[in-house]
């Protein structure tokens, strides 16, 4: 009986840190949600010339997309070596940049179906979520093969850029909601157990490279929906 209680007591104290990394780091990824959606939506609706830029020169585009890709490298692989600080203001600012360009989905989809879109993705992504935090089962073996699946997916949509099959780019988005309904899971599940074992001193930073994985999971998993449930602006 007297082993009991120091045993109780250590279980609810790793289960109260992991919950207090994972309020962290889905605080964290609310915010980044909740800067590219107000970045989007500015750009939409005050500055319609930014968009046309964009849409008329797609070199800007991509190197916006290019700064993207540099900030989330260099925040999952320096993340540790940074001041916490740096690392959450880097994480924020890619998600300014990310709503720069997701800015053109207002050109493209209705308000209405943008809307209807994003509380499907979060429906999904929450109830994902959830299962991959409370699931007692094992998902690495599948998070190793949806790793696969998605650098097979990477391939396809570079072959189709050039290819620009239609029937190729159902199966792309079909595949893409797939993959990343799995990742969310499997993400969770990971970032959860690295919060049970790492240091006190880490707790940030594994704050913010978790958000950053949830929040490309999000915004990903929501840009393949948007294919299914965006009807076009009339």
């Amino acid at each position: 009986m007297n082993n009991y209680f120091p045993n109780s007591y250590s279980s609810q104290a790793l289960d109260s840190r992991v919950s207090d990394v994972m309020k962290k780091v889905y605080t964290k990824m609310f915010l980044g949600l909740l800067l590219t959606a107000a970045v989007a939506w500015i750009i939409a609706v005050a500055a319609p010339q930014f968009q046309a830029t964009l849409i008329q020169n797609r070199w800007i585009y991509w190197g916006l997309f290019i700064v993207e890709i540099l900030l989330v490298i260099g925040i999952s692989g320096g993340v540790r070596r940074m001041n916490p600080a740096t690392a959450t203001a880097l994480f924020y600012l890619f998600s300014m940049v990310n709503g720069a360009t997701l800015s053109l989905i207002f050109v493209a989809y209705s308000l209405p179906s943008i809307f209807k879109t994003f509380l499907i993705t979060a429906g999904t992504f929450g109830a994902m979520s959830i299962y991959g935090y409370f699931t007692a089962r094992d998902l690495t073996k599948m998070g190793t093969f949806l790793y696969m699946a998605l650098w097979g997916l990477i391939i396809c949509l570079v072959v189709n850029i050039f290819w620009a099959n239609s029937t190729l780019e159902w199966i792309i988005s079909i595949a893409g909601v797939l993959i990343f309904i799995g990742l969310t899971a499997w993400d969770t599940q990971k970032i959860k157990q690295i919060a049970a074992v790492a240091p006190q001193d880490s707790v940030s930073s594994l704050a913010t490279i978790g958000a950053l994985t949830l929040y490309l999971d999000f915004i990903n998993l929501f840009l393949y929906l948007l294919r299914f449930f965006g009807s076009s602006r009339n």
